[in-house]
């Protein structure tokens, strides 16, 4: 399984409310029975990040992460999510991790945030651009419905 990281999933594993559910998706990684994909914006908005945090990702085995690059036809994508309104233009850097994620098919987009990402309305708006674009569904979950416990 190719599990696409926004992310609140790496902060996740710190966060007492979602540790427990978060630990499971990456044992499931460093056990080999799944591969996370990292994009580059992922990795851009972790230089803010406190460095234990930044660890949790260098700790992970390299054979078992995917990296890509947020490309023009990602930004592309994310623009067209904004333009039909599915979230509002303060959720671009959302929009454009799910743009990366459709783009290089992931099996699914792991994500704590509820409020623009793991949202079944916007979910649905994502994946209704998706398949008028000629992509394919996207799978957004919370790692809790990933792997549960």
């Amino acid at each position: 399984m190719r599990i696409y990281l926004d992310t609140s999933v790496i902060g996740g594993v710190f966060a007492k409310v979602f540790s427990v559910d978060t630990k499971p998706m990456f044992e499931h990684v460093i056990n080999k029975k799944a591969i996370i994909i990292v994009s580059t914006l992922l990795e851009a908005e972790l230089l803010r990040a406190p460095p234990y945090i930044k660890d949790c990702l260098k700790s992970l085995p390299k054979s078992q992460i995917e990296r890509v690059e947020l490309t023009n036809e990602a930004l592309k994508l994310a623009d067209n999510y904004i333009a039909e309104k599915v979230v509002g233009k303060t959720s671009l850097i959302d929009c454009q991790h799910i743009a990366i994620a459709t783009i290089c098919k992931a099996d699914v987009l792991a994500s704590w945030n509820f409020k623009h990402i793991v949202n079944l309305e916007r979910i649905r708006g994502y994946n209704s651009i998706n398949l008028r674009q000629g992509y394919p569904l996207l799978e957004i979950r919370s790692p809790k419905e990933i792997f549960a416990t």
